[in-house]
């Protein structure tokens, strides 16, 4: 999601703006990291389990937890989680957008206003239901406009440094497999390459609105050109995130396919919006194109009628909720038909 302040890519844009409005800007494509999802530091020896889980010494309930946890490089990473229960849902947000994107909800009778904390988000509606963890990128902003407190690094950013920072976080909290994926907008294309790394604990996947890698063959060429520039001018001094599409893109069509189908479901704005990017018509079309490849490629069921933007996940927290729980559901039954 782009930031609140200054030009950037377009999820916390689209969530800022009231229903049935046209998200302005990019959402955002990428993959990478052909390094597993192991943990690491400290945690890096621990051992996981064929099922993918954590060994039983390791499966104590955790309380809930917000916080800085250290990870690689001397840097602190902002990290949320809350409730009991397993498979661990981990949320990633979009392009500049902190973890807020998941604890804040809009409301329709305040049209134009900023996103609110809210019980009906989805971050506390899967707290009740199973552990759920979110964590600010760096780079990151949240709807008050203040900054993440997590560590700037250096930008351009690729999805291969998504997932080291997401196995590193996950380590650094102490949270343990198997895990269900939640990724919104640019977030998507993070977990999609974080499960095509071998994790065994990688469970399921929710991709919301996502971007991914069909995106480059969906646009026209001129579309993606003019995309690359427009994203090439959020680049600045300020060190808020900024992805980089083209490396990402092909950091994941580099990596090995998913190694087993997972539980997922794919959840597609149909509030049409656009990335407004040249003269070469809507981008539109390009995108719903790319949701239904990304829905047949991960065989999962693909959510339509979500009656949103591109910002599902503050639109209509309870259509997200719904679809984790259902991923949740599906994991639960396979681990309880792997005991019979």
């Amino acid at each position: 999601m782009p930031a609140r302040r200054g030009a950037a890519p377009p999820s916390r844009a689209a969530a800022r703006r009231p229903r049935r409005l046209v998200a302005a800007t990019a959402a955002a494509v990428a993959l990478s990291a052909l390094a597993p999802l192991a943990p690491a530091g400290p945690a890096a020896a621990r051992p996981v389990a064929r099922d993918g889980t954590d060994p039983p010494a390791d499966r104590g309930p955790r309380g809930d937890f917000e916080g800085m946890v250290a990870v690689p490089g001397g840097r602190r990473v902002h990290v949320e989680c809350r409730g009991t229960g397993t498979p661990t849902v981990v949320l990633v947000s979009g392009t500049r957008g902190a973890a807020d994107e998941w604890t804040h909800a809009a409301d329709p009778a305040r049209a134009g206003a900023a996103p609110a904390p809210s019980a009906s988000a989805v971050f506390p509606a899967v707290a009740s239901f199973t552990r759920v963890c979110a964590y600010d990128r760096p780079g990151t902003t949240r709807f008050d406009g203040m900054r993440s407190p997590s560590t700037a690094v250096p930008q351009p950013t690729t999805a291969a440094d998504g997932v080291s920072d997401l196995r590193a976080v996950l380590a650094g909290a102490g949270e343990r497999g198997p895990y269900v994926l939640v990724g919104a907008s640019w977030g998507a294309m993070i977990t999609a390459l974080a499960a095509r790394t071998g994790d065994p604990r990688v469970a399921g996947l929710v991709a919301v609105d996502g971007a991914s890698t069909h995106l480059r063959d969906t646009l026209a060429p001129a579309q993606w050109s003019d995309w690359m520039r427009k994203v090439d001018a959020t680049k600045g001094p300020e060190g808020l995130e900024v992805p980089d599409y083209t490396a990402s893109v092909a950091q994941i069509r580099a990596a090995p396919p998913l190694a087993r189908p997972l539980p997922a479901v794919v959840l597609s704005s149909d509030e049409p919006w656009d990335l407004r990017v040249g003269d070469s018509g809507s981008t539109w079309p390009a995108w719903t194109a790319a949701q239904n490849r990304l829905a047949a490629e991960l065989h999962a069921r693909h959510v339509t009628d979500t009656d949103s933007g591109h910002g599902i996940a503050v639109e209509q927290p309870r259509t997200v909720a719904d679809a984790v729980r259902e991923v949740v559901d599906r994991v639960r039954d396979g681990q309880r038909n792997q005991g019979r």
